[in-house]
């Protein structure tokens, strides 16, 4: 089963974003997230929409960030995304009559239900700025040996 990545890569493109300065257009965050221009168009048209980035047409025009990175969380970009499913697993249901499928499904759904809130609430404690301070130090390290931020 395919993970969905769509949380991990916009937040990849977000932090480029803040990184460096000027407009990036939907061919470059494509580039960043190997992935088509399009999908880049429609992620960020939902954050557009939530007031997290904003976009100009035209020639020097593309995406640029339009928050305080500090008042942004991991759950609000989670939320912007649609809120996708967090868990791939999920109950059996062939036999919804089944006292053990019932039993079974009663426990997995609390033990779901847990996991998912504790994730969110774990989202929502980390901001954006977070993020970019964690990378500062990483690439204040790394630029010592001479490496990017995408390794050599």
């Amino acid at each position: 089963m395919r993970r969905d990545s769509r949380l991990s890569g916009v937040l990849h493109v977000l932090l480029h974003m803040a990184q460096q300065p000027g407009p990036f257009t939907s061919e470059t965050l494509a580039k960043a997230m190997d992935t088509n221009p399009v999908v880049i168009r429609r992620i960020m048209a939902g954050l557009r929409q939530l007031g997290y980035v904003r976009s100009e047409k035209g020639h020097g025009g593309g995406w640029t960030l339009a928050c305080d990175l500090s008042k942004v969380t991991l759950r609000d970009v989670y939320a912007a995304l649609g809120s996708p499913s967090l868990l791939a697993m999920g109950n059996r249901t062939e036999a919804p009559g089944c006292l053990v499928e019932q039993a079974v499904n009663a426990a997995l759904d609390q033990a779901f239900y847990d996991a998912e809130a504790l994730l969110l609430s774990r989202l929502g404690e980390v901001t954006l700025a977070m993020l970019g301070d964690d990378l500062r130090k990483r690439l204040g390290s790394r630029k010592i040996h001479h490496i990017g931020a995408h390794g050599a």
